[in-house]
């Protein structure tokens, strides 16, 4: 089972619970996709995107569950990254949990994947 994560802050989150589907955050939906990430590359994305910011969740999610509509696509440094071409079920997730801040002032992801 691969999992792949998604970032996002609580409130977002807790609104497409709800509605039962996470139609993407801003830049989401700008980009026309939700961005996702591997385990590798949740730091990065996580500094580069969302640097000092607190309330976040990881929401994990089975890669192969999402079909078709899940592309894994070159972006930074020509990694490849999981890039979903369609609404995302929440109950689709495999956990959500909230992304604790290190002492460091990172996010700390060390609890979260092991």
């Amino acid at each position: 089972m691969a999992l792949i994560y998604k970032i996002t802050p609580k409130s977002p989150w807790a609104s497409a619970e709800a509605a039962g589907v996470f139609t993407g955050a801003p830049v989401d939906l700008a980009d026309g996709f939700i961005h996702f990430s591997t385990a590798a590359q949740v730091q990065e994305t996580a500094d580069k995107h969302f640097a000092g910011q607190t309330d976040l969740l990881l929401a994990a999610f089975e890669a192969d569950s999402l079909g078709e509509a899940l592309r894994w696509e070159p972006s930074r440094g020509g990694q490849l990254f999981p890039h979903l071409y369609a609404a995302l079920p929440t109950g689709a997730a495999a956990w959500v949990k909230p992304i604790p801040m290190g002492s460091n002032g990172k996010h700390d992801f060390s609890e979260l994947l092991s």
